[in-house]
């Protein structure tokens, strides 16, 4: 395999190194030695943005939260999928993903067709755990894509976000007959009671990394709806 080029560094804000890397005929971001997300495999995060148009197709200006750019395969699919009135607020925690994706010039920007540019996204940098907390009936739709699961953190402080308090925080920054979508690279049984004990009626989608293929590995996205 060819070495990764490695095309800009910096650290999370738990310490750890983290590099955006060319290799393979993809573009990477890895942290302390682990890749965290790839270029290739993205159908499963269009699914997850895709479910905001989807749900909310009736509401003429619905808000909606995506909890982590990432390489902004979620966002774009949610902007496809929304109508002109929406906002789409993103939360996200680290400098340099907004860095590699945002301007003419940027490494990721152009994998998703510049999102960020969306005169309909509101970016807001800090931890989407307190601007939940701060967001009480804020929004129709949550879309959280933030760690591997409930049950495999990218970072120990996200750990909150599943527990039961931070499953009430989300429940209370939901409208009425909103929901929350969690993506989540398996399925986590104990995630289900969880949401359901947080008064959210909870589905579980199988979809597919590549897509529209049939073939491949599988992402799982839990959604919880709140009551209208």
């Amino acid at each position: 395999m060819k070495r990764a080029q490695v095309i800009d560094e910096t650290t999370t804000p738990d310490g750890r190194p983290m590099r955006l890397v060319r290799q393979a005929g993809q573009l990477m971001v890895i942290v302390d030695g682990v890749a965290l997300m790839g270029s290739r495999l993205h159908g499963s995060e269009q699914a997850l943005g895709a479910l905001a148009g989807e749900r909310l197709g009736s509401r003429p200006r619905p808000r909606v939260l995506v909890g982590g750019l990432g390489m902004g395969f979620t966002l774009r699919a949610a902007l496809d999928a929304l109508p002109r009135g929406a906002e789409v607020v993103v939360s996200e925690l680290i400098p340099a993903m907004v860095r590699w994706s945002r301007g003419a010039d940027s490494p990721l920007g152009p994998l998703a067709h510049h999102p960020l540019d969306d005169p309909r996204v509101r970016l807001e940098m800090g931890d989407v755990g307190a601007l939940l907390k701060a967001s009480s009936g804020g929004f129709d739709a949550i879309l959280l894509d933030v760690d591997n699961g409930p049950d495999d953190l990218t970072a120990a402080s996200n750990a909150w976000l599943y527990q039961p308090a931070g499953l009430a925080a989300i429940r209370a920054a939901l409208r009425p007959g909103g929901f929350v979508a969690v993506w989540s690279a398996f399925r986590e049984g104990g995630f289900e009671r969880r949401l359901s004990a947080a008064g959210l009626s909870a589905e579980v989608i199988a979809v597919r990394a590549r897509g529209a293929a049939r073939k491949g590995a599988r992402h799982v996205i839990f959604v919880g709806a709140r009551g209208g």
